[in-house]
């Protein structure tokens, strides 16, 4: 069972959509409606757009939308009915569990206690005698006994079902264990332990819970499985949603966040009282991380690998926070060492200074650019300045480009007006680039639905006739009667368009509204996004009766063609006289 309607639209009462919106998007007034840039996808023109009149939302960029629940779904991570929950316990309304299907969050709650269960296994397991392999290496490396136990380190046993058993043994399921992703499924049926003879960090998210693993191979160990194996998606974690020790950091960033790379970089600068450090969990820096950290703190210090690897990393990291109002700082660690190295080495005030020295994101991508170009020789220079002329161009802000400009042109000896009209050139060919891209970006609706219900490119005639049925019912409710009365659910060719044209028909019959509210329940964000701009578009404007027959009909004679198309058994003449028929058919209007 679902929760109540009752319940839902009580919730939606108490919570207007500009206002939850209001601390997330700068939200700005045209016309009837209020526009912003997405907080979901990085754009420099807006292209979301709240419509008070209905409390919904559409990002006409990334194609999401849906309701004041789906808004909070999506910047919160939180599935469709902990979002209500959430929004429900800000309005002091109590929801009784029993009022609707909570299995997912049941089954989210087993895992979250299997993962804590896991975390104490390992942590008790290095800890023990026959986990001194793993801890030698962890206070080989500089860590402290009350670091590890801080951070709660582990390390997983040289067995194939140790962890299998023990979790077994306290009541935990094979398949809940699957769904966990602590445990994996041979090609031959068995199961065995995902994490083997490694060191272990557990994964917190910054609700405290424990939500995955990383588990780091031994050196001179066999690393075939990978130098390190990490948990994969599971019902409560996704790599790209979270950062490792956030937990922890979020205490001590309100200024300033350290963006490393690896998770034993994150563990030695805490241990030296750098607790604002973070990692981006194996994977390249994610716009979803980039949203985390804009709740938390003003500036983001990037301190990547020195390799090409690490300074690739910086780029994309630098593209990823790029319009989300953080500053962008980047540390150059000398001799190509990590962080974890350095601090090894150098000490913590070294570290502190190199830290104080981190330069601005376009001073980094100019000193990395030199490497390896003898800038003393004539075309040597001549390469430099065009990838710093292309570096500059992309810099939106003038007086920034006007420093760099004056001070690359007197350090090199050119003049700076020849310089700056190389750079402004540029600068209006990346402009236009730029505009083209966000061009083709918002104005595809087309492609977006497309893109939410691919079916449509099978059947484009239905699907067009479908989504003008469905905009109409959403925007006149009082037809939805004599629509389900000439046109059933089964007559619609798109799974997509026929759930969602179920569902309000149900919600009909049952005496239930069109409430945004209760069929995000049922549908995903793009879904949402989809169906919110059906019900804002122009369709069925005017005499909406007379065009929501005809597009049933069209519906309709679409049906007949696909049956006669698909006849295999018919003869040709069988064939051609249905086909002519249907055609007569439909030329009466019948």
């Amino acid at each position: 069972m679902a929760i109540p309607e009752e319940i839902i639209s009580e919730i939606k009462n108490r919570n207007d959509i500009e206002t939850v919106m209001a601390p997330y998007v700068n939200l700005k007034r045209r016309g009837k409606n209020l526009v912003g840039l997405c907080p979901f996808h990085n754009e420099k023109t807006p292209s979301f757009t709240v419509y008070p009149e209905n409390d919904s939302f559409y990002c006409f960029g990334c194609g999401v939308g849906g309701d004041v629940f789906t808004f909070t779904s999506l910047i919160e991570n939180l599935d469709y009915v902990n979002a209500i929950r959430l929004l429900a316990e800000r309005s002091g309304i109590s929801i009784d569990d029993n009022s609707y299907d909570n299995s997912m969050q049941k089954l989210k709650n087993t895992i979250y206690d299997i993962n804590k269960e896991t975390a104490r296994f390992f942590h008790n397991y290095l800890m023990s005698p026959d986990g001194k392999w793993a801890l030698d290496y962890l206070v080989g490396r500089g860590l402290s006994v009350s670091t590890i136990k801080h951070f709660g380190l582990g390390a997983a046993p040289d067995s194939w079902d140790a962890l299998l058993k023990h979790l077994k043994a306290k009541g935990f399921s094979i398949n809940d264990m699957l769904q966990a992703n602590v445990i994996g499924k041979s090609q031959r049926g068995t199961f065995y332990d995902r994490f083997r003879k490694r060191v272990v960090f557990p994964i917190i998210n910054i609700r405290g819970n424990v939500v995955a693993f990383s588990g780091r191979a031994m050196p001179g160990e066999d690393k075939s499985g990978g130098k390190y194996v990490n948990t994969s998606d599971t019902p409560v974690y996704k790599k790209s949603d979270n950062l490792f020790a956030m937990n922890f950091a979020k205490k001590d960033c309100a200024e300033r966040i350290i963006l490393v790379e690896g998770n034993m970089d994150v563990v030695s600068l805490h241990q030296a009282g750098f607790t604002n450090t973070v990692a981006a969990l194996g994977t390249a820096f994610t716009p979803e991380q980039a949203k985390l950290l804009t709740k938390y703190t003003k500036e983001v210090v990037l301190m990547l690998d020195a390799d090409a690897a690490g300074q690739k990393a910086v780029r994309r990291a630098g593209e990823v926070l790029a319009d989300t109002g953080l500053k962008v700082r980047v540390v150059l660690v000398p001799d190509g060492k990590d962080p974890d190295e350095y601090i090894k080495k150098n000490g913590k005030e070294r570290f502190a200074a190199l830290l104080e020295g981190a330069v601005s994101e376009i001073e980094y991508k100019l000193l990395t650019a030199v490497s390896g170009i003898d800038t003393e020789a004539a075309d040597g220079k001549v390469k430099y300045l065009n990838l710093a002329a292309e570096i500059l161009a992309q810099t939106p802000d003038i007086i920034t480009r006007d420093i760099y400009i004056g001070r690359l042109s007197e350090k090199y000896g050119i003049s700076s007006t020849t310089f700056k009209a190389k750079v402004e050139e540029l600068r209006k060919k990346y402009v236009r680039q730029e505009k083209r891209k966000e061009i083709r970006e918002v104005i595809s609706p087309t492609r977006k639905s497309g893109e939410v219900n691919p079916e449509k490119r099978s059947f484009p005639k239905a699907a067009a006739a479908e989504e003008c049925i469905i905009a109409i019912l959403l925007q006149h409710p009082d037809l939805i009667q004599k629509a389900t009365q000439r046109l059933p659910s089964e007559k619609f060719l798109t799974s997509l368009n026929r759930k969602i044209y179920s569902i309000v028909s149900e919600n009909f019959e049952s005496g239930k509204g069109v409430d945004f509210s209760y069929l995000g329940q049922f549908l995903s964000p793009a879904e949402m996004g989809y169906l919110v701009s059906l019900q804002n578009s122009d369709k069925g404007e005017r005499n909406p009766e007379k065009v929501l027959y005809d597009c049933i009909s069209s519906l309709l004679f679409e049906n007949d063609l696909k049956t006669v198309k698909q006849s295999g058994d018919m003869s040709v003449e069988e064939w051609a006289d249905n086909l002519a028929n249907i055609i007569k058919n439909k030329t009466k209007g019948n």
